[in-house]
């Protein structure tokens, strides 16, 4: 991943002072031995209407919790490739996977749904653990405990998992606070959602202590943010980080029905609810990819680069989440090389996804591809208007860019 670059890629320089380093040396430790993610935090509900998936479609996601992967298999796709270079998420979504093959909708929700099931270890060790990969196997074999242990429940575990736990304890400090909340998830209509977020939640939660807690890197890291998009976040917002978790939250809580956003309520009190919940967690969807359709779903451990050079057949839909903000601060070399991967599979016509920190991603002004260096504005069209008009609906809204490519002819 870490390649030199060719002598000819005009990069631009990275000075990268010793916080720096530091950070970067933490992130890639965590990120090397961990769980990071243990549910997406990008909306499929905004993805579906972006990538207009067809039954001919080729879809390359970046796997993540894997639950995304299973919202664009329900729509029927030919093939979804789920690629992560931590082959935890891959092992996540492997269990996921066995689970719809091997368990029914209760059992299924109890651990996906509610992150509790009182009967893990006799299910995982007799219905789930022989359909697993090798390592998947051996991961599981030392964590399938997280889905009955004393937390509570299975989304209190892994990076992500670990700060939600420090949420709830601190909920638990301040119950009128966590009962404000719940009266919020079930607000009838939105104007009553703001009344209860306006007078009762929001002078509660901005605590001092809050803030510094969202401002340290640590935190960040624990979230899956790398400190490149941190920067790009405080370059951006006269508050910093918790600045802009702040706006973030409140756009949700205040402009959006909450009812059915199933990301805050997980991470909020630890567990969906049968009416809000990802779409695999709704038994008519649970029972379509039991019949067949989760087998469209094939994962592999690899850098996004790494699998798109090993084969050769057209991607028509690529979903890249936000990787390319740090591989432009960290790796711009080995970002060029995605790049050029990307136009090597990419079908005619393709749809290319990726999210940012920055509501216009610097890399896409300096990036250039091909042996006549061209600017990515030469090779992809990009649906601004679509994907600002999407962005005003995404449930999730930590990210303030959201870009759609098509891919355009190479002359």
């Amino acid at each position: 991943m870490n390649a030199p670059a060719p002598a000819n890629l005009a990069i631009p320089a990275v000075s990268l002072t010793l916080k720096d380093r530091l950070d970067q040396k933490l992130f890639n430790a965590l990120y090397a031995r961990s769980l990071v993610y243990n549910t997406c935090w990008e909306d499929p509900a905004v993805d579906r209407q972006a990538l207009q998936l067809g039954a001919d479609d080729h879809v390359l996601v970046i796997t993540s919790a894997g639950c995304n992967a299973l919202d664009y298999a329900l729509q029927g796709p030919a093939r979804v490739d789920a690629v992560d270079a931590n082959p935890r998420q891959n092992a996540l979504l492997e269990l996921k996977m066995a689970a719809i093959r091997g368990l029914e909708f209760d059992e299924f929700f109890a651990m996906f749904g509610e992150g509790w099931q009182p009967q893990i270890k006799t299910i995982y060790r007799h219905r789930l653990r022989e359909q697993l990969s090798p390592f998947a196997r051996h991961y599981w074999d030392q964590h399938y405990k997280w889905f009955a242990s004393r937390h509570g429940s299975f989304y209190f575990h892994g990076l992500a998992g670990f700060v939600a736990r420090g949420f709830r304890s601190y909920f638990r400090l301040r119950p009128a606070l966590a009962a404000d909340i719940e009266q919020l998830f079930a607000a009838p209509d939105l104007a009553t959602q703001r009344t209860i977020y306006d007078q009762r939640i929001a002078p509660a939660l901005w605590t001092p202590s809050i803030k510094w807690v969202l401002g340290r890197q640590l935190t960040m890291s624990l979230l899956g943010v790398p400190h490149p998009q941190r920067r790009l976040v405080q370059k951006q917002h006269p508050d910093g980080i918790a600045g802009f978790i702040r706006e973030a939250i409140e756009y949700v809580f205040r402009e959006l029905p909450v009812r059915d956003n199933y990301f805050w309520r997980v991470y909020l009190t630890g567990r969906y609810s049968r009416d809000c919940c990802p779409s695999y967690l709704q038994e008519d969807n649970f029972l379509a990819l039991k019949a067949g359709l989760v087998d469209r779903i094939v994962c592999h451990d690899a850098t996004v680069t790494d699998f798109l050079l090993a084969g050769e057949s057209p991607i028509s839909r690529f979903v890249l989440l936000d990787h390319m903000d740090w591989m432009s601060s960290y790796y711009p070399a080995a970002l060029h090389e995605e790049w050029a991967a990307i136009f090597k599979r990419a079908a005619p016509g393709a749809r290319i996804l990726l999210r940012s920190a920055h509501a216009q991603p610097p890399f896409l002004e300096w990036l250039t591809v091909g042996p006549e260096r061209q600017p990515l504005t030469a090779r992809l069209h990009y649906h601004t208007a679509l994907a600002a008009h999407l962005q005003q609906q995404d449930r999730v809204h930590t990210y303030p860019g959201f870009v759609i490519g098509e891919v355009t002819a190479d002359d």
